[in-house]
């Protein structure tokens, strides 16, 4: 992906321009202004467009627009903004409705079991994505099976995974703490614990500036220098200190969450795991502040789906006089697409789950007790189940539970799965 070209200079196209004022009061141009700023062009997609006028005063009179409807974000020595639009508005306010869009109450109604099933469904995904966004090279059903069976991971991006997930799955319960400096080194230790090239990085700023944002098949383009690392103790601070504090003037919880995502990854405080760190505040965040539907969510799924994207929306930040716009807009898109997942999952799984139940209940081949084996599976279809469960569970004999998982197995209704040389056994679908 190339840099974009740094959007010029509003003031000094005036100047270079005078008669670009007269464009201030011109209806065809103000007609532009209105669409580019609706889609949020960036000057690198202005430049390439047929235009009626030269694209440089075109982009001061744009520039100027979205200057007066601009919220202004003092950070350290960093002036950024950022732009709310009404299609930011119909996004956050989508997602600040009571269940969020169609969904009534929380996924998986009243069934405290299909509620564990969708949020252990989504953290595992969370976790997958977010690690193979920085290069984590497994498949996300390889990585699903290994957190299923609990297996030790194996190599570097199987210990990134594992890393993810247990870091994440922290993260939910740490949603009433305060983040602090203590707690942002307590998660960057587990995101990145045994994948480190040196041990001692886990859980450190850095201590050096060996360290650009570049263009992973070209390491000489690149993309952003972050600040001297003597810098990062302070910046970290005041970092914390913006996360916890809701008192200043209010921004937004989607907008300030996603801006604290941004925060990271431009000042790249860490050695490596940047990335996940910052995906892994952002979710701190957003629970932090009610917003429990994120929970349900795999965001970073969508992250990976459109990762030059991703990427682009940091880079029209910052080659944009630190314009946020870019980066909020790009992430709000991502969530409402999270959101729309989500609604299609639950749906697919409800009807799945009803097919297959009616299924079970008029099935030939199995007796009373094994139809009801087989719907305990269905229902808890996230966990694994031992014999041992399965026999206190209907009060039988050990050969007679392991008779019906083998029987329900050869049925194909189960799988076996071998865990620390332990046979457990998983629902894996009914077919009719």
């Amino acid at each position: 992906m190339k840099v974009p070209q740094k959007a010029p200079d509003m003031w000094a196209v005036i100047e270079k321009y005078p008669d670009a004022y007269s464009l201030f009061v011109d209806p065809g141009i103000q007609e532009l202004v209105t669409k580019y700023n609706r889609d949020y062009l960036h000057w690198e997609e202005l430049r390439r467009r047929k235009l009626p006028v030269e694209a440089e005063k075109l982009w001061a009179v744009i520039k100027s627009s979205r200057s007066m409807q601009a919220r202004h974000i003092e950070f350290g020595e960093w002036a950024f903004q950022y732009v709310q639009s009404n299609e930011t508005l119909r996004r956050l306010h989508l997602l600040d409705t009571p269940g969020a869009g169609n969904l009534e109450g929380r996924p998986g109604g009243d069934s405290a079991a299909d509620r564990r099933r969708y949020i252990v469904n989504s953290l595992m995904e969370e976790a997958i994505a977010s690690s193979q966004l920085e290069g984590a090279a497994t498949t996300r059903e390889a990585a699903k099976q290994m957190l299923r069976q609990k297996r030790r991971p194996r190599d570097y991006s199987e210990k990134m995974i594992v890393n993810g997930y247990r870091t994440i799955r922290r993260i939910a319960d740490m949603k009433s703490r305060t983040i602090d400096v203590d707690t942002l080194l307590e998660i960057h230790r587990e995101i990145t614990r045994d994948t480190m090239e040196n041990p001692a990085d886990e859980g450190k700023f850095r201590d050096n500036n060996d360290i650009v944002v570049a263009n992973p098949q070209d390491s000489s383009k690149i993309y952003h220098t972050p600040p001297d690392y003597r810098e990062i103790p302070a910046h970290m601070q005041e970092f914390c200190e913006f996360a916890s504090s809701d008192e200043d003037e209010f921004i937004h919880p989607l907008i300030k969450g996603i801006m604290l995502h941004f925060l990271i990854g431009y000042i790249h405080p860490f050695i490596d795991g940047n990335g996940r760190c910052a995906r892994s505040i952002f979710y701190w965040y957003m629970l932090s502040r009610g917003y429990w539907l994120f929970e349900y969510m795999p965001i970073s799924r969508i992250l990976l789906h459109s990762k030059t994207k991703y990427a682009r929306a940091y880079l029209y930040t910052e080659t944009d006089d630190n314009d946020l716009t870019y980066f909020i807009n790009y992430n709000l898109s991502a969530i409402e697409r999270a959101l729309e997942d989500l609604e299609e999952y639950i749906v697919r799984k409800k009807e799945e789950q009803a097919t297959a139940m009616q299924l079970i209940e008029t099935a030939e081949n199995l007796n009373l007790r094994q139809a009801d084996i087989l719907k305990t599976l269905l229902e808890e279809s996230d966990r694994l189940f031992s014999i041992a469960e399965i026999m206190g569970k209907y009060n039988v004999a050990y050969d007679t539970a392991r008779r019906d998982m083998q029987y329900l197995s050869e049925l194909g209704y189960i799988e076996q799965i071998k865990v620390r040389n332990k046979l457990m056994y998983r629902y894996s679908g009914v077919t009719g």
